[in-house]
């Protein structure tokens, strides 16, 4: 079998890893190497179903000694099985690169034989595209679990970032329908790494090495005062004060991904697990990935059921209000209520289910009050802060400014006055979000992609 016989069988295969993301990491060219990493300039072309295909994302094998109900490279699937070489795989890739067809590489893998043997395979490969071709380009690796600390470690100074996925959002369902897997092996090197990038920081900060950060102002301020405070809200945290540029080890951090939709897990369980990973390891995403039955098995749902992808969607814009306009999980999904509404999107859901808190100021709100106002997001509050400094604002000067009015009229007044013809009432507002997202051109899209894939 020859390398694009191969390519064929472990590009397939590895569609189902979610990386529709930036880089995160920023470096430019270097005399001598070849390529260069930019932190958003990975992911700007997408597959028809809406996936990232700009990165070269492949296995580095998709034989299996593990038996993962949900993954079509179980031990016990029956499909076409094909390994790479190292040398074999970075030859292909910088042939790929110098073609212009990719700007880095994802890289995972099967567990071939055992996770430290799978991982040395993974590691003489990037080592043959760093050292021997001179590879600077953007490079993901995913961990696999139960790999020893050492190996991560040789792994995480090679890669840009890191990822180890807890797939499911519970230990019950991962002993179900993971068998060769415990919680314990995937959350090992997720602690191991946001440990490292800690380490690793603090001994910049003790070279001095992370001032110039701390006195450049925030990107996209507008205006003084307001610094850059919407755009750091993620889950309360500061940016880092080191460059991810001086950084050696996993630079561009790590992330995770969990399946939605093949165990009964809620919502409500999903999003408090993803805002427990990202303040205890650190993570910059976390991926969510809507399972798709392709296979035949009393433990997951059927083939030919529905793809949840208005769910997977739901829980990514969720995700969003999490990281950047500072709710908590409860505010989103409740004990009584522990699944995000399908037919709205989770802001205007919790502004319709919170409309005592509502009409909203303009002229005096604080910006955590504007950013809960369904069509107002992080710049668009700090164009009003930094507009009513100088002005008295109108429903004209909001759309001047960019803000959703579609969205905001009903949840603002402008200096004490009520758009005229704007209702706040709960049955008249859902009703009105359901029938403009019918309408839309990516609704209809959405619809064409879920017959589609539940064929499959």
């Amino acid at each position: 079998m020859d390398a694009m016989d191969k390519l064929a069988i472990l590009a397939e295969a590895a569609k189902f890893d979610a990386a529709c993301t930036s880089s995160g990491v920023e470096r430019g060219p270097r005399k001598g190497d070849v390529g260069d990493a930019r932190a958003a300039g990975c992911c700007h072309s997408f597959a028809p179903d809406g996936r990232c295909i700009t990165l070269l994302k492949v296995l580095m094998s998709n034989a299996c000694s593990y038996d993962c109900a949900y993954c079509v490279n179980r031990r016990g699937a029956s499909c076409p099985r094909a390994t790479f070489s190292p040398k074999e795989l970075a030859e292909l890739t910088i042939g790929f690169y110098k073609r212009n067809y990719i700007e880095g590489l994802f890289l995972s893998s099967g567990v071939l034989g055992t996770p430290d043997e799978t991982t040395e395979r993974m590691i003489a490969c990037l080592r043959t595209l760093r050292q021997d071709y001179h590879f600077n380009g953007y490079i993901h690796a995913k961990v696999i679990p139960g790999t020893s600390p050492e190996l991560v470690r040789r792994l995480g100074l090679l890669a840009d970032r890191l990822s180890s996925n807890v797939e499911l959002p519970s230990s019950a369902s991962l002993q179900a329908l993971c068998p060769d897997k415990d919680s314990r092996a995937v959350l090992a090197p997720m602690g191991q790494i946001a440990r490292g990038r800690r380490e690793e920081e603090s001994r910049l900060l003790a070279q001095g090495r992370g001032a110039s950060l701390a006195r450049r102002p925030a990107s996209g301020d507008m205006g003084p005062g307001l610094g850059g405070a919407a755009l750091r809200m993620t889950l309360n945290k500061s940016r880092s004060a080191v460059p991810n540029s001086h950084r050696k080890f996993a630079p561009a951090g790590q992330s995770t991904q969990l399946i939605v939709g093949a165990s009964p897990e809620t919502d409500r369980q999903i999003l408090r697990l993803s805002e427990s990973l990202y303040k205890k390891f650190d993570l910059k995403r976390v991926f969510f990935s809507a399972y798709m039955p392709m296979l035949s098995d009393s433990r997951l749902p059927e083939p030919g059921t529905p793809v949840p992808l208005r769910r997977e969607h739901r829980l990514y814009q969720a995700d969003w209000l999490m990281r950047y306009y500072d709710f908590s999980p409860g505010e989103l999904v409740t004990e009584d209520r522990p699944w995000l509404d399908l037919d709205l999107d989770p802001k205007l859901a919790w502004a319709i289910a919170n409309l005592d808190r509502f009409p909203v100021e303009v002229m005096t709100a604080s910006l955590e009050t504007l950013l809960r106002v369904p069509g107002i997001g992080p710049v668009g509050a700090r164009r009003i802060i930094a507009a009513r400094r100088t002005q008295r604002l109108s429903f004209d000067d909001l759309a001047s400014l960019k803000i959703t009015l579609k969205r905001a009229r009903p949840f603002v007044t402008c200096c004490g006055r009520r758009d005229r013809g704007s209702v706040l009432d709960e049955g008249y507002l859902r009703r009105k979000a359901v029938e403009d997202a019918r309408s839309t051109r990516y609704s209809h899209a959405r619809r064409e992609a879920e017959g589609q894939l539940s064929l499959f």
